[in-house]
């Protein structure tokens, strides 16, 4: 339909659908990263109850809406608390005043946040600050880890639709996701832990953790695939990438974004792995429970849908098979 349009008029039209999809686009990674601030964000105050009841008011005070406040009754237990990532920072309150216990590993930009207020709460006083559960020391910021996790979403994204665009048979595009998945986990590990030292946990969960975000990007772009052709192809991009990137606070933390998107991103590929990957990085595996559940779904599914779709958009799919020779029967 296209091709019979004027030459004019399909430059128009073309340039007119991109400039659409960049005006969508656009907003979609910048606002949430224009708009950071803490939304019910996970804190403890740990200490006496009247001093802990107190500063919890001072905090609900100081940004409404913007923590969750969990009282505990002393600094180990609030410690404890932060390895388990069930907070990210706690204040706790002692015979010298308040401090502050962090977990950088957990989100470098909401500790920095966090020892910000907790200037603000004190006066303006220095507020001593005990990283409890550091990031890697040759990642301080966390920018290696955020920069390095995104090429791990490209490839899978990569993999799911060369798998289903080259491969026919459906038991080789299962070989093959599998496969590329063990292999996506032991060479991501194998840079981001080895070479960039960007990751301080045990390798072989890494791997695992790796491996599962690998499987479950490149199964869904390839299950929708089967499923819906190169419709499914591209919805598959669109879920695993240009919504799912923005959304997924690899950089952040889900509850900096304005929400619900920082939910929604966490129930989707690349928000689940980020977390995942985190926990297995930083904290032993505590607090992986829903974004484990989360990839092993989207994994399962889409490899389901590889075992039984019937779409096969192959490259020269549809073209006429040439005489004398049989037809490629799938599996």
């Amino acid at each position: 339909m296209l091709r019979s349009r004027s030459p004019w008029a399909l430059a128009a039209l073309l340039a007119s659908l991109v400039v659409v999809v960049q005006a969508l686009l656009v907003p979609l990674f910048a606002a949430p990263a224009a708009h950071l601030a803490p939304r019910d964000l996970p804190v403890a105050v740990a200490g006496p109850p009247p001093a802990t009841a107190d500063l919890a008011a001072r905090l609900a005070a100081a940004r409404p809406g913007g923590f969750a406040v969990t009282t505990l009754p002393d600094a180990a237990s609030a410690d404890r608390a932060l390895r388990d990532r069930e907070v990210y920072a706690a204040f706790v309150v002692g015979p010298d005043g308040v401090a502050l216990h962090t977990a950088p590993a957990a989100s470098p930009t909401v500790a920095a946040l966090l020892t910000e207020a907790a200037g603000h709460l004190s006066a303006g006083r220095p507020v001593p600050v005990v990283q409890v559960v550091p990031a890697d020391p040759d990642d301080p910021r966390g920018a290696g880890f955020a920069a390095g996790f995104l090429p791990l979403a490209l490839t899978g994204m990569l993999a799911g639709v060369l798998l289903t665009v080259l491969v026919a048979r459906r038991a080789v595009r299962l070989a093959g996701l599998l496969g590329y998945a063990v292999l996506a986990g032991l060479a991501g590990t194998a840079v981001l832990h080895g070479w960039l030292g960007v990751l301080a946990g045990d390798p072989w969960r890494e791997a695992g953790a790796i491996g599962l975000f690998a499987l479950a990007t490149a199964a869904t772009v390839a299950g929708l695939g089967a499923l819906l052709g190169r419709a499914g192809l591209g919805l598959g991009a669109l879920l695993v990438f240009l919504v799912g990137n923005p959304l997924s606070a690899v950089a952040a933390a889900p509850e900096l974004l304005p929400q619900p998107w920082g939910v929604v991103g966490q129930f989707l590929p690349v928000g689940a792995g980020g977390t995942l990957l985190r926990s297995a990085a930083f904290f032993d595996g505590a607090g992986a429970g829903r974004s484990l559940a989360v990839l092993a779904g989207y994994a399962l599914v889409g490899l389901a849908l590889v075992l039984v779709g019937s779409r096969s958009p192959r490259v020269g799919a549809g073209s006429p098979t040439p005489a004398g020779r049989p037809a490629e029967v799938t599996v």
